[in-house]
C-alpha cells in the first residue's frame, strides 16, 4: 500500500497542477496521510529550480494548516484521533505524555518532541493530534509547527535546487538518519541556551 501511495505521489509531482497537489499532500500528511511532502518537493524543485522558494512556502504553509487540522481532530474527534494514533502504535506514548505534562519538565519534553516530529521522519500527524488531545497551548503549537516544518522543507527545497539528483539519491538512503541527528542537535543547542540564560 505504501509503495503505491509513494509512486502516486511521485506522479503528482510531474502533473501540470503539481502545486495544488503539493498543497493537498502537505495538508493531509500533517493529520493522517502517511507519505511526506518531500516525495513531491524534490522532483518538483529539480524540474523547476527557480520555483524552489515557492514550493517550500506552499509545503510549509499547508503542512502547518494540516497540523492545525490534526490538532482539532485530537481536540474534538477523540475516536478518530485515537484511530490514527493506534495505527502508528503510539497509544502508550500518548498516555505517558499526559502523565508527564502534570510535571514541570513535561512541557519542555513536549516542545522538543513536537519540533523533532515536524523536522524528522517521525509520524508528524500523531503529534499534531496528540497536541489537541492533551490541550497543548495552541499558539505555541502553531509556532513550533511553522518553524519545524519550514526549516525542514527549506532544507529539502534548497538542497534539491543546489544538488539536484545527487540530493534525491541522498534522501532515499541517508535522509532519515541525518535529519534525526540535525533535529536533535538543534533541540540540544536551543535547550542549552535556554537553561544558560534562565
Amino acid at each position: 500500500m505504501f509503495n503505491k501511495l509513494y509512486l502516486n505521489s511521485l506522479k503528482l509531482a510531474a502533473h501540470k497542477s503539481s502545486r495544488i497537489f503539493l498543497a493537498i499532500i502537505s495538508f493531509v500528511e500533517s493529520s493522517f496521510f502517511p507519505i511526506p511532502p518531500d516525495v513531491m518537493i524534490i522532483p518538483m524543485v529539480i524540474a523547476k529550480k527557480n520555483d524552489y522558494l515557492k514550493i517550500f512556502l506552499i509545503a510549509t504553509l499547508f503542512s502547518t494548516l494540516g497540523g492545525v487540522f490534526g490538532y482539532f481532530i485530537g481536540s474534538y474527534f477523540l475516536d478518530v484521533g485515537m484511530t490514527v494514533v493506534s495505527f502508528y502504535n503510539y497509544e502508550d506514548k500518548v498516555l505517558t505524555l499526559k502523565e508527564s505534562l502534570t510535571k514541570g519538565v513535561g512541557l519542555y519534553i513536549w516542545l522538543a518532541t513536537l519540533f523533532l516530529a515536524g523536522f524528522t521522519p517521525l509520524p508528524f500527524k500523531v503529534f499534531t493530534i496528540t497536541s489537541g488531545m492533551i490541550g497543548f497551548n495552541f499558539f505555541i503549537f502553531f509556532f513550533i509547527c511553522l518553524i519545524s516544518r519550514g526549516l525542514r522543507f527549506f532544507i529539502v527545497s534548497y538542497l534539491s535546487f543546489k544538488f539536484g539528483d545527487m540530493f534525491a539519491k541522498f534522501m532515499q538512503t541517508q535522509a532519515a538518519k541525518w535529519f534525526a541527528i540535525l533535529g536533535i542537535l538543534i533541540v540540544a543547542i536551543f535547550g542549552g541556551v535556554y537553561f544558560i540564560i534562565k
